[in-house]
């Protein structure tokens, strides 16, 4: 496998150039000591640790795995050290509240630098990335007791943290969850039950492991409104802020999985664990869903993390790897072939990976920034525009990026040919390890059925005003020399527009409209939200193309991604206009 190399000039191209994200930052009291040149400080120095330490790493601990014995799970050699070197740079804290120990530094920035640490080895990204996850959920909701008991061990990296959801026989349906949460008299609550699929459940790499579980009150209400969270950790805490006697939580075993080998998944057994309540009984879903916005961009960047890594290693190849002969204006006759580069499959392959990563990449610092927006803008206008935009392309993002991003890295694994079905190049470790982000956090169906049964049928559309308005603010500056790529993203939120008015116009006479076609709606949107950042990249790359003569790519790949990619648009529009039709005409016994 290629060695990984950090695009910096890009993830600052993103920043500063196409979102302008430090003018945010300015009106931020939260970021009134972040700007541009420290985005660039913190990139180049999560580029180091990703470059150096986590990547050369990964494909052996793909190949060792996690061990289990007897309720002990080891992780591969050199997870444990380079976890600690992560944890000691404060990398684990990036987002979290600077009270507590944490950066505080806006997502759009620790966006960057999670997919550099998702490019250089997903399974390692995932212990840090859930730990991250359960800070911000006990920051949100967790008493002050709470608070001050876990935040800053969990922020320094000292103590990990799980999020415990699915049981064996609940997976999206969690309101048919089965674990108990008893009353105990001196206000905790015994935890018993079983969860399974539990990413760092349990791992040696730190003294404990906090886990966030969701479990039933004894009064609890049928169904998704009676789920209640609890703090559960792997080792009780003493009061004076020491690790005391192990909790009633043990991992019974660990899954044999396609991929992300080293990211130890588990089977957790919870027996009278004690447990404590985060936030309101019975409002355990709510809060759990406070920092979904965020986790589901992040195993979004999952996929484009591993996008870019793949789009890395096959440009690499492609330029070395010489068979055939190009067209006479690209053949190189002092040599017996000429570099696969030059075939226009090849190019295809490589043009189409370009697109979806660079795309990805300012799609979901796009995210990013209204995320930011959502809770730390000044005014409530701002706040109230960005929570929209957030509701509206979390699902997009998680389930686009993790779509494009598993297109990529088949993708370069077709460009390896042969070479890429073998260990030796790295590429089939990024097709397996990429997988599983398209089906945890939520499948990317149910991330369809959310954004278009809650998200746009369910405001009616409204929703999707902040999207379009977006875009129609860039449709109104047009740029030289890219009228036809402008009036193509105009045409294709018309599309969206009258596909939209369509499935809303069914939705009371067709119960089957919704989950029929949600799919299709995604990718629709997801395209559309493409050619949207593409089209605002070669807005700000065009005018320093000049001075920055590297720019001109981006022009070129804007040109490729409206002329070969977003007309796949007009397939699923198609699709969408069968509504339900097609898929109902079988009975259950014609399948």
């Amino acid at each position: 496998m290629a060695d990984y190399r950090v695009p910096r000039e890009d993830m600052q191209f993103v920043l500063q150039d196409v979102f302008k994200v430090h003018e945010d930052w300015a009106k931020i009291e939260a970021f009134a000591d972040v700007d541009i040149d420290t985005a660039v400080a913190i990139i180049d120095e999560g580029a180091k640790l990703a470059e150096s330490l986590i990547a050369p790493n990964a494909r052996a601990a793909d190949e060792e795995g996690v061990s289990f014995d007897n309720g002990v799970v080891t992780t591969p050699q050199g997870y444990k050290e380079n976890f600690k070197q992560l944890a000691e740079g404060g990398w684990v804290g990036v987002t979290a509240n600077p009270d507590f120990g944490g950066m505080g530094l806006p997502k759009s920035v620790s966006a960057q630098y999670e997919e550099m640490l998702c490019a250089a080895d997903i399974s390692f990204s995932l212990y840090s990335g859930l730990t991250a996850g359960a800070i911000m959920t006990i920051d949100q909701h967790g008493s002050d007791e709470l608070k001050a008991t876990y935040l800053e061990n969990m922020i320094s990296g000292n103590w990990a943290g799980s999020m415990c959801l699915t049981e064996p026989h609940a997976g999206t349906d969690l309101g048919i969850i089965r674990t108990k949460a008893i009353p105990n008299e001196d206000g905790s609550f015994a935890i018993s039950g079983t969860k399974i699929f539990i990413t760092g459940g349990e791992h040696d790499l730190t003294d404990n492991i906090i886990h966030l579980v969701l479990a039933k009150l004894p009064d609890a209400p049928a169904g998704s409104k009676g789920i209640s969270l609890f703090l559960v950790p792997k080792f009780l805490v003493n009061a004076d802020g020491s690790i005391g006697e192990r909790n009633g939580v043990h991992c019974g075993s660990t899954e044999h999985k396609m991929g992300i080998h080293a990211s130890a998944t588990c089977v957790m057994n919870f027996d009278g664990a004690k447990g404590w309540l985060v936030g309101e009984p019975h409002k355990g879903l709510p809060a759990m869903f406070t920092m979904m916005n965020y986790e589901r961009l992040g195993v979004g960047i999952q996929g484009l993390g591993a996008a870019a890594r793949s789009y890395q290693n096959a440009l690499e190849y492609a330029q070395d790897r010489i068979q055939g002969r190009g067209a006479k204006a690209t053949q190189q006759p002092e040599k017996e072939a000429d570099p696969i580069i030059v075939h226009g499959d090849v190019r295809r392959m490589l043009l189409t990976m370009k697109a979806f990563v660079e795309g990805g990449r300012a799609f979901s610092t796009y995210v990013g920034q209204q995320l930011d927006l959502a809770k730390y803008a000044a005014d409530a206008e701002t706040r109230q525009r960005a929570e929209a935009l957030v509701q509206l392309l979390t699902p997009v993002a998680k389930a686009f990026l993790t779509d494009t991003g598993f297109e990529a890295t088949v993708l370069g694994q077709q460009v390896f040919g042969g070479h890429g079905f073998i260990r030796e190049w790295g590429q089939e470790q990024l097709v397996r390890d990429c997988r599983i982000a398209q089906i945890y956090e939520g499948t990317n169906g149910i991330q369809a059925l959310d954004l278009l049964g809650r998200k746009v049928a369910g405001s009616r559309g409204e929703l999707l005003k902040p999207l379009l308005a977006d875009i129609q603010a860039l449709l109104a500056e047009p740029l030289a020399g890219f009228e036809a790529e402008y009036q193509q993203l105009a045409d294709a939120t018309q599309l969206v527009h009258q596909v939209t008015v369509q499935v809303l116009s069914k939705v009371m006479d067709d119960e089957n409209i919704i989950n029929s076609v949600a799919v299709e709606y995604l990718n629709l949107i997801g395209y559309v939200a493409f050619g949207y950042v593409w089209l605002r990249m070669a807005a700000a790359a065009a005018p320093q193309v000049a001075e920055k003569p590297h720019l001109a790519s981006k022009l070129k790949t804007a040109k490729f991604y409206m002329a070969r990619i977003l007309p796949r648009i007009e397939s699923l529009a198609t699709t969408i206009k069968d509504g339900s039709q097609s898929l109902y005409l079988h009975d259950l016994g014609d399948f």
